[in-house]
This record gives structure tokens, C-alpha cells and sequence, in this order.
């Protein structure tokens, strides 16, 4: 016996694309002529015969697996979402990577605020359910961890982002007992709902699918109208009442969501920051703007 426990799962060495290959020679799917779609956490291709793969980072089985229950869930509840290919095992592991296997979908544009409100509303009135057996959704997920890792930031800014971090981490805490817990996306916005050229709106990306408040879905577009004027006030409006009426910027606790998602997606662009210059201006921007140094409405650069 070597000295890896029997037990452990070795690390693949190859690419995503040799991960691709090995895991469509496993699961009977050619993969010799598929196409990248998107390199991020998941690197996404197109493979022939109308499907989709993605193939997640090293350790991600356990979220795999949750992507493909939380699917065929949502689909029998009545929810349009993207769907996992059945008749096979899913995911098909190779080494610690996780390859899914997905139905590709037809020609699409992004949802408008109004369809956006629509499928929120038909997720959030679903009963939490005892299986697929759901994560609590926590917003400052990896946060700490972006933060000290962004050294392209000088330190006081740095220093000055731990201290915001915790700062809403207790106004978070005191707000979270009185937010009914329900299903929710964890990453809501237009993109992550499409609209076919011939059908309706489909929900897409379950990574961060769980339970928790649904203002924490709502706050995405919200802050778009409210720091960034990327949306009108017709169709912010249109939004709240497909939603049902529910306006959140107008509760109290609202501007700590709203910045605890701006300092998510400033994290996100800080993620890149140490090895893209672009990347590490506007993350500095960005800061400035949470430091109040630039009034509202901001202009963020999208990565």
C-alpha cells in the first residue's frame, strides 16, 4: 500500500480540458470538438449533440451534486430551470474535479426586471424542503479570505475593508431573526434568468442555491437603480410589482445588504487584482467608492 489512504481522492494534473475528455470517455459523450463557452470557477463548454458541460474546480463535488439535486427539484416544484442530463450518473468525477452534464439551451437574451421579479416570486413561495437538503446561503461567504489575500490594495485600504467586513457582519446578525428563511437563488440577477427565443423565463446557475432571507435575492437589482442608475425607475417599478409588491429599499434594513453585495463584487474584482492591473484599478475605484470618497450614482467596470 502507498502512503495515500485508500480512501483519498487524488488530484487530476491535467487541464479542464483534459478533465473534459477523460470524464466524456466515462459518462459515453463525445468531446473531441466541444467548445469553450466560459473559463471562471466553472469552465464551461459546448459540447455536440446539444449539450452543456461544466467542469468545476478541484474539491467541488459536494456543490456538483447539490447543482444536479437542486435542479431536478426545482423542475418537479414547477420551477423553469436549466436541466441536468438524465440517464447517467452525475457529476462524473475525475480525480477531485467534477464534470456536469447539462442540456444546452436554445437562443436566448437576459431576463428584464419584470420577468426577474416574476421567477423570484415563484422561488421564494416555495415550502423549504426536507430533500435535496439545502445549505443556509452566507452572504459574507470567502470574504475575510479576498480581502487579505487583495495585496494589489494599499494596506490601509485593506485594513479599512476588514473593519466594514465586520461592521456588517453584527448589523447583519441583528437584522437576520426577524427574515422569514425560504429557498433562494443566492446569486439573482438578469443574467441568471434567461428568456428563450420561443418560451419563457429559465432560472440558470445553482452554485449558490440555499435557504435564507429574500431580500438577499432582491438586492442586486435594487442596488443597480438605487447606487448605480443601470436601470430606470419604470422598470425598477415594474420589478417590484411582478415581485408583488415588495419594495426593499425602503426598509430599514437595507443599505447593509446593499453594501455588503457592493463589497462582494468589489472581493470579485479583487480576486483578480494581483495579476491584472485593470483589474486592480478598479478594485481600487470601487474602494473608493465604498470609503465615500466618489458620490453616487457609481460607475463600476464589469469583469
Amino acid at each position: 500500500m502507498s502512503d495515500v489512504d485508500a480512501g483519498t481522492v487524488m488530484p487530476y494534473a491535467g487541464d479542464a480540458r483534459d478533465v473534459l475528455s477523460v470524464a466524456g470517455l466515462r459518462a459515453g459523450l463525445s468531446t473531441t470538438e466541444a467548445k469553450l463557452i466560459r473559463d471562471g470557477t466553472n469552465v464551461i463548454y459546448r459540447v455536440p449533440g446539444g449539450v452543456v458541460a461544466r467542469v468545476g474546480p478541484p474539491g467541488s463535488r459536494a456543490v456538483a451534486e447539490r447543482q444536479i439535486g437542486a435542479s431536478r427539484w426545482l423542475s418537479d416544484a414547477g420551477i423553469p430551470v436549466v436541466r441536468a442530463l438524465s440517464g447517467m450518473d452525475q457529476p462524473t468525477v475525475v480525480g477531485d474535479r467534477p464534470v456536469t452534464w447539462w442540456t444546452e439551451l436554445p437562443e436566448h437574451r437576459c431576463a428584464t426586471p419584470s420577468e426577474l421579479g416574476r421567477v423570484l416570486a415563484q422561488l421564494h413561495s416555495l415550502a423549504v424542503p426536507d430533500s435535496p437538503r439545502l445549505p443556509v446561503v452566507d452572504p459574507f461567504d470567502g470574504l475575510a479570505d479576498s480581502i487579505d489575500r487583495g495585496t494589489a490594495l494599499p494596506g490601509d485600504d485593506r485594513t479599512w475593508l476588514r473593519d466594514l467586513l465586520e461592521r456588517l457582519r453584527g448589523e447583519y446578525i441583528a437584522l437576520a431573526p426577524g427574515l422569514p428563511q425560504r429557498v433562494i437563488h443566492g446569486d439573482a440577477w438578469q443574467g441568471n434568468v434567461i428568456v428563450p427565443d420561443r418560451g419563457g423565463p429559465v432560472l440558470l446557475d445553482l452554485d449558490h442555491l440555499g435557504i435564507g432571507p429574500r431580500e438577499w435575492d432582491l438586492i442586486s437589482l435594487a442596488v443597480d437603480y438605487t447606487d448605480f442608475s443601470r436601470i430606470a425607475h419604470s422598470d425598477y417599478q415594474a420589478f417590484v410589482s411582478a415581485y408583488g409588491g415588495y419594495d426593499m429599499t425602503i426598509w430599514s434594513g437595507y443599505r447593509t445588504l446593499a453594501t455588503i453585495r457592493e463589497l462582494r463584487w468589489t472581493a470579485f474584482v479583487l480576486g483578480k487584482a494581483n495579476v491584472n492591473e485593470k483589474a486592480a484599478d478598479e478594485a481600487r475605484h470601487r474602494v473608493a467608492c465604498l470609503r465615500g470618497e466618489i458620490t453616487r450614482p457609481w460607475s463600476w467596470s464589469a469583469f
